[in-house]
């Protein structure tokens, strides 16, 4: 989601092209599963009923849209990056890519920190624990801590690894769909249901589907995150494309098959609020079979891959944005004998512990306003890189590249900034919360700014995740 800002040319790549077309697509489809629809499934439902399957439809193609800017940019420009290269390439103004990168990085906490309420839910139903939202809160902390642990211990996820997460992942989405199908078929559901648009909210029909697009947009984002593999691609201008949209295509499909089971087999006031929606229609659509119980521990290793993935982006991105002189030096130190960027990492997982304590004893649904906060955040990122797009179609460079059609970038630019803004029915908190996030990344930059000297300012350094 971010990467290497330069205002010159990268330099020629030297890392190792390892990636062809499968493994690419494992690591995007891989990348998309996760936190969003194990977690946020029942929220969707709650805001227009039945027809859950609409704003995951509706959010696959907003996320196409973006698609088709992120690969016109990464076959433009091959290289290890992502939006705060494009950015900078696009403005060359150093305060606006900062925000857009903190911007990333902050989407990467409060995702990691939807992940972990999650795997807490997951986690006390695998126990048989009747845990209430304190009790949550709490395993949640001390998920994130075993997170922070492991990523100061060093740990790096090897492509292999996350091809086995991705199958894990894969194969918890696949068993909810044939209990649906095997459900449906035997007449043990209501699917019916499917068709049935009801706001419990009371919003109108409009503002209750975009609101609920805003928050299934959370579990389409990972797309972005390729391009960081350019320079480890072969052949990443022929093979982006075809791989990219495929991944967006299985994943699309996926989410509109599952959320079309969910709403068939549980009724819209069950999955209202309930933090682990996908348990309960396995357990209703194949009850007494054991299955069931195998789902909650599913659900919580691809809700702790997603998490792990977001809290190792976060800390590093802090601590090349420290290294730098982008934020306070302090941020970029290393542990000697594990070589991880330590202060980085407790800052990160202490920014992630204290927005969860404060958004479970807030108003609203924890995993509601913090998935609401990442999907915010990227909409925003997402606006500027389309912009990015048309402004740098001023710099055609020689070689050949993917062309998204002209106007395409427009519509992508407009559906994007459109979730951003309150027209959208999204709820209040998760401006709040992205405020204060991008507030204090803000302080932080201004103390940076003020205490290193301007001769040892860099302008336009690099700002690697």
């Amino acid at each position: 989601m971010s990467g290497s800002v330069d205002r010159g040319e990268v330099a020629a790549p030297a890392l190792r092209r390892v990636l062809g077309t499968k493994l690419l697509l494992l690591f995007i489809v891989g990348d998309i599963l996760g936190t969003g629809v194990y977690a946020l499934t029942g929220e969707v439902a709650a805001e227009v009923g039945g027809a859950a399957w609409l704003p995951f439809l509706l959010a696959f193609g907003v996320a196409t849209i973006t698609a088709f800017s992120y690969l016109e940019l990464v076959t433009k420009y091959p290289h290890a990056g992502g939006a705060g290269v494009y950015v900078h390439k696009a403005f060359g103004v150093h305060f606006v890519t900062f925000v857009v990168v903190f911007a990333v990085m902050a989407s990467g906490v409060t995702s990691a920190a939807t992940a972990a309420t999650a795997f807490a839910a997951n986690f006390s139903i695998a126990l048989g624990l009747e845990a209430g939202r304190s009790g949550v809160m709490l395993v949640a902390l001390l998920f994130l801590c075993l997170l922070a642990a492991i990523n100061l211990w060093g740990v790096a996820e090897s492509v292999r690894a996350n091809v086995v997460l991705t199958m894990v992942e894969l194969s918890g989405l696949l068993l909810v769909i044939l209990v649906g199908v095997w459900a449906i078929a035997g007449g043990n559901a209501e699917f019916s249901r499917v068709v049935v648009f009801e706001s419990p909210s009371g919003k109108n029909v409009f503002l209750a589907v975009t609101a609920a697009t805003s928050l299934a947009f959370f579990a389409m984002v990972g797309f972005e995150d390729s391009v960081n593999m350019a320079e480890e691609t072969r052949d990443p201008v022929r093979i982006f494309p075809r791989v990219m949209f495929t991944g967006l295509a299985l994943t699309g499909t996926i989410y509109v098959l599952v959320s079309l089971c969910v709403v068939a087999l549980v009724p819209v006031g069950d999955l209202a609020s309930n933090p682990a929606p996908l348990v309960t229609v396995v357990e209703r659509g194949a009850p007494g079979v054991p299955i069931g119980e195998l789902m909650p521990i599913i659900s919580m290793f691809a809700v702790a891959n997603s998490a792990l993935i977001n809290m190792m982006m976060a800390s590093r991105l802090l601590y090349g944005m420290a290294r730098q002189q982008v934020l306070p030096r302090q941020l970029g130190v290393v542990w000697d004998s594990r070589r991880t960027p330590w202060l980085s990492i407790l800052v990160t997982t202490g920014i992630a512990m204290a927005l969860l304590v404060l958004v479970t004893y807030g108003p609203g649904e924890v995993t509601k306003n913090l998935g609401g906060t990442t999907s915010l955040l990227l909409l925003g990122v997402f606006t500027v890189v389309n912009l990015a797009v048309i402004v740098l179609r001023r710099d055609e460079p020689a070689a050949e590249h993917f062309r998204s059609p002209r106007w395409l970038p427009y519509l992508g630019m407009a559906t994007c900034f459109f979730l951003v803004t309150p027209l959208s029915g999204r709820p209040s908190s998760h401006y709040e919360i992205a405020g204060w996030l991008l507030l204090l990344g803000v302080l932080a930059w201004a103390g940076a700014r003020a205490t290193t000297p301007r001769q040892q300012r860099q302008p336009s350094g690099r700002m690697r995740r």
